[in-house]
């Protein structure tokens, strides 16, 4: 009897999780259709912005449904003449990035993703990348038009390294890694490195002396601001992207002129004191270089960080 009644129950349990999935399907198909309606389109932005984690096929859905990149695409383009000279609102900020968060989600997805590289759908972001205004709502956008970037990078493969180097991404990256905040640098670093990683990225910026130097010299700027101001987070990915460059046979022999010294003392150990792996790719990155610590670091225990907030669980992995 026992059995009999948990044989119902389980059978209650899954009809009831199959009628909240239709529930939930149903609701996304409301709000996708509601995005070609331009009187509809700035509510349903928000809602699926907020929800797009929880509706597992919503890439598909946006990316078939009918004139819906075209909307997303339109909301983008409609805030150009607002880059230059800089009138972007709060709320035409928060708008447009609402857009980027679901073209996000579709550069996200193994099933939409070759797709959206083939459409070349992140040249429409970077004009974004490319504003030097540091306000609040240009900030946002640059920031969540990285968030898009990084998504495609964050998997591993070489067709989107591919394309990203047929643009103009690194300069871009570089830019904002020079001006951006905080979060923004990181991404953009991040996105750097993920470049670096793939052998084909590696040999395109270690092709010409001019690209390299291009690269370490903003390298080499924030390590010298991280001294005064240290991220332990951004300087994971600086030092990881030094760590790769010193792959490079040619790389490697510059970098033992132009690697910064605050990387060769102990100026960051307590920034590194709770992350291991980034001090063995700092240990690594000298050996490789073949230049000595200046001083031998002692790292002191800590307090674990703050847990990653959404943009930076981007950067994880």
């Amino acid at each position: 009897m026992l059995g009999g009644n948990a044989g119902v129950g389980f059978g209650e349990m899954a009809a009831n999780a199959m009628l909240d999935r239709r529930r939930e399907m149903a609701t996304a198909e409301q709000l996708v259709l509601e995005l070609i309606v331009p009187e509809q389109r700035e509510n349903a932005l928000l809602d699926l912005s907020k929800k797009r984690e929880s509706f597992q096929e919503l890439a598909p859905m946006l990316w078939y449904s009918c004139g819906t990149i075209a909307g997303l695409l339109q909301e983008i383009v409609s805030i150009y003449p607002m880059l230059s000279p800089p009138t972007l609102t709060a709320g035409a900020s928060n708008r447009v990035c609402n857009a980027l968060a679901l073209l996000q989600c579709v550069a996200s997805h193994p099933e939409t993703r070759t797709l959206f590289l083939n459409a070349h759908i992140p040249l429409y972001l970077y004009p974004f990348l490319n504003t030097v205004s540091k306000s609040r709502p240009f900030e946002y956008l640059r920031l969540t038009s990285l968030g898009v970037i990084g998504a495609l990078v964050k998997v591993d493969d070489t067709d989107v390294i591919n394309f990203l180097l047929s643009t103009e991404i690194i300069p871009l990256c570089l830019r904002t890694m020079e001006m951006g905040s905080e979060l923004s640098k990181t991404v953009a670093t991040f996105i750097v490195q993920k470049i670096l990683l793939d052998d084909v990225g590696l040999a395109y910026i270690c092709a010409t002396a001019e690209r390299f130097f291009a690269v370490s010299a903003v390298l080499g700027n924030m390590v010298q601001a991280l001294a005064e101001t240290p991220s332990s987070r951004l300087l994971k990915h600086i030092i990881r992207c030094y760590l790769r460059l010193s792959d490079n046979p040619r790389a490697c022999e510059a970098l033992k002129t132009c690697l910064p010294e605050y990387l060769r003392d102990n100026t960051f150990s307590n920034c590194l004191r709770e992350d291991a792996g980034t001090r063995r790719w700092l240990t690594q990155l000298l050996i490789n270089v073949g230049v000595a610590p200046l001083h031998p670091q002692r790292v002191p225990g800590g307090i674990p960080g703050a847990p990653l907030s959404a943009m930076e669980q981007l950067l994880t992995g």
